[in-house]
């Protein structure tokens, strides 16, 4: 299918064929008729694509903060990694589109059919492409009197509708509207259509002159004369909201709201201005100031937008969803006073030519304000598939080969995993398979796999592929792992392996009935300073005592890898690497583990100590935290044995301690990707064993799992 998408590094845009979205739980599959380029906010995010490296830092210092801390804890390298394989993600374009449904997820049936028109929200949903999956909440029926090319104006309508909410006003109310660009358009005539006195200001004589046809009863220029004007509507009081509704790096937009605002007024932001305030009037006049939060209530909360919660609507009435579907309803055109954005359309292209309707939008040389893409139409079968290197690499398939099917594609795939693939001149990268097609065919392209695909099992079906590398999110990890053994091959997944026992059982079941091995990315294991810290204590007997502490850092509580279904949280997702390691350097199997979690205010477990007793009276203690300061490094590790001792900080510095005697060894920073990654292909190739005792990960995931349990019961879980 066509997708419009632009590239994060160089601000190129293209028109380009990548595979089609499938349907899952929860979304609907929608064949696109007609979506939105809105001038101002679209033109914001495809100049900000455009900007150089250090202009980008410039426009976003919080990113650059984030960048720093992260530089702190990995070093400047693995972040500089990170920071280019997120910027050579494909950017998909669009976020207002409206189309026909063409298959229902679970969990919708009997709610949505086959052949519904519905309009589509979100950036990276509602996207400028031929086939879209889009989730519950952020779609809404289409009236049969509605167009399609009016209904892609529904989600740039909500958020116009959401800051009119904001703003409070009712009958009679003066409120002034700063900017009249396609949000200050409509929110003027919902203004209008709720009884307000609305007064337009744009420095554009067209777009005035558009607003007077909307019901404002005031269109003027901002300039000496418009605070002069506002106030003579008013009887002198001054308007009683105004609305930021401009696009400008400058904070003349405020400065201009609080000279025509009231006493106590409020002043809404929907546009992005400067935000320097006058204070002295402000506080004089005891000015109220929002900033409208896009759509409405459920914009950026990923239970709502991705899981498909609902908000009680005794407590929140107008959701995003909500606004979406009231702005379709005023569009019928059997309603006497209804909401025509037909005014507002200046340009309609097929899809085709996307590429010239953006240089319509950026290069300024003809004045414009909706531009519509249109579609002509596409099988609902679209190809979940396409070849993208017709040329394959030299290895082959078969015995003595490693032909591998990666199976997602997010950042961490591409910042450490596919450039160690990609180097390796021993395999032989088939297929790339990711949710999204963009990202699919755009990752294949990049790393150089012959096949770009958003379909998991055409991994799984191709005979050719003996290898299968999943890099997806947690929750998917046990089924596809089990998957791809049943379908006879090795598998490679990153940790956890599974989040509770039913999911590991299946994984058990699958391995027992195949022919491949399975391998779980507990990379530090393969760590070169962990070699030679496991050779120091090689020729002592008796217990060992180890003890890891991590200083983790914070996340963020709506990350989804704090979700409880779809990350497990941190001890799932990320102590399970440090049992991994204290289960290898002890080298005897666990019989126990007990754990406690500290009581901190928004915490989700991610403050825990757990104490884990092995078979030959050996003990590990691990101390996971995200309470520390990520100034100080990671990771720390210690080991004791048979008057033996050593430390390894951070994977960068290992003391030895024997005989009296000391040593300390530097070297930089390796916790072990490429090397496991190597020994994976090696053991597909040479047909051995596998890397990891398949046994130890069972146990080690087991372990992983009980310490969530020891902290649901308070008890010692025996394993």
């Amino acid at each position: 299918m066509k997708q419009v998408i632009q590239s994060r590094r160089t601000g190129k845009l293209a028109l380009k064929d990548v595979p089609a979205p499938g349907v899952r739980a929860g979304h609907l599959l929608v064949r696109t008729k007609a979506s939105l380029i809105s001038a101002g906010t679209e033109r914001m995010v495809v100049d900000f694509a455009k900007k150089s490296l250090a202009s980008k830092a410039k426009a976003r210092p919080d990113l650059v903060k984030k960048v720093l801390e992260k530089a702190k804890k990995e070093g400047l390298w693995n972040t500089w990694k990170a920071v280019m394989a997120r910027l050579d993600e494909p950017l998909p374009l669009g976020y207002s589109a409206a189309g026909e449904v063409v298959a229902v997820g679970a969990g919708l049936e009997g709610e949505f059919r086959v052949g519904d028109r519905v309009a589509m929200a979100g950036a990276g949903i509602a996207n400028h492409a031929e086939l879209n999956a889009v989730p519950r909440n952020l779609v809404a029926r289409i009236p049969d009197t509605v167009t399609d090319e009016e209904a892609c104006y529904g989600t740039v309508g909500a958020i116009a509708m959401h800051a009119v909410r904001n703003m409070q006003v009712g009958l009679g109310d003066v409120v002034a509207v700063i900017g009249c660009g396609l949000v200050g358009q409509m929110a003027m005539r919902f203004l209008a259509l709720a009884g307000a006195r609305v007064v337009a200001l744009d420095y554009a004589e067209d777009r005035l002159q558009l607003a007077q046809g909307l019901g404002v009863e005031l269109a003027l220029k901002p300039d000496a004369d418009a605070a002069r004007a506002v106030m003579d509507l008013s009887d002198g009081r001054g308007a009683d909201a105004v609305l930021n509704a401009a696009a400008t790096s400058s904070s003349e937009p405020l400065s201009l709201a609080a000279d025509l605002a009231r006493d106590r007024a409020r002043i809404v932001m929907v546009g992005l201005t400067g935000t320097e305030f006058p204070y002295q009037t402000f506080m004089q006049k005891e000015l109220n100031l929002t900033v409208s939060r896009s759509y409405g209530p459920g914009r950026y909360d990923p239970d709502f937008e991705g899981r498909g919660v609902k908000y009680p609507e005794g407590w929140v009435r107008w959701t995003e969803t909500e606004n979406l579907a009231e702005v379709l309803r005023l569009m019928v055109p059997t309603r006497a006073s209804r909401l025509d954005v037909g005014l507002l359309t200046t340009h309609t292209f097929p899809i085709e030519t996307a590429e010239k309707a953006y240089d319509l939008v950026t290069g300024g040389t003809e004045r414009c304000l909706g531009v519509v893409l249109s579609y002509s139409g596409i099988s609902d079968q679209a190809d979940r598939t396409m070849t993208i290197n017709a040329v394959a690499r030299a290895s082959s398939s078969g015995a003595g080969s490693c032909v591998i099917g990666m199976i997602g594609g997010g950042n961490f795939a591409r910042a450490v995993l596919l450039p160690a693939l990609k180097s390796d001149g021993a395999v032989r990268l088939k297929t790339l398979a990711t949710a999204r097609g963009v990202n699919a065919e755009h990752g294949a392209d990049t790393f150089g796999f012959e096949v770009a695909s958003s379909d998991p099992d055409s991994v799984f079906t191709d005979a050719d592929i003996n290898a299968v590398v999943i890099a997806t999110r947690h929750d998917s990890h046990a089924a596809l792992t089990a998957a791809g053994l049943r379908a006879g091959k090795s598998v490679f997944v990153e940790k956890p392996l599974a989040l509770d026992l039913d999911q590991l059982n299946d994984v058990i079941a699958a391995l027992n009935e195949s022919t491949g091995f399975v391998q779980v990315g507990f990379n530090r294991r393969f760590a070169p300073q962990v070699a030679e810290m496991t050779a120091h204590f090689v020729k002592t007997k008796g217990p060992r005592v180890v003890t890891l502490r991590v200083n983790g850092g914070a996340i963020d509580g709506a990350h989804w890898t704090q979700s409880a279904s779809e990350g497990g949280g941190r001890v799932l997702g990320e102590m399970c690497h440090f049992i991994d390691l204290a289960r290898h350097l002890v080298g005897q199997r666990i019989e126990s583990v007990d754990a406690q979690a500290a009581t901190v205010a928004g915490g989700s477990g991610d403050d825990v100590a757990a104490h884990i007793r092995f078979v030959d009276g050996s003990l590990a203690s691990i101390v996971y935290t995200a309470l520390g300061d990520t100034a100080l490094a990671k990771e720390r590790i210690e080991m004791f044995a048979g008057g033996r001792a050593a430390v390894l900080d951070d994977f960068r510095t290992l003391t030895l301690v024997a005989d009296g005697k000391s040593s300390e060894r530097s070297a930089t920073q390796n916790k072990g990707h490429a090397a496991q990654l190597a020994a994976f292909v090696a053991a597909v190739r040479d047909g051995t064993v596998a890397p990891i005792d398949e046994a130890e990960l069972i146990e080690t995931s087991t372990a992983t799992i009980a310490v969530v349990e020891s902290l649901r019961t308070g008890t010692r879980i025996s394993v």
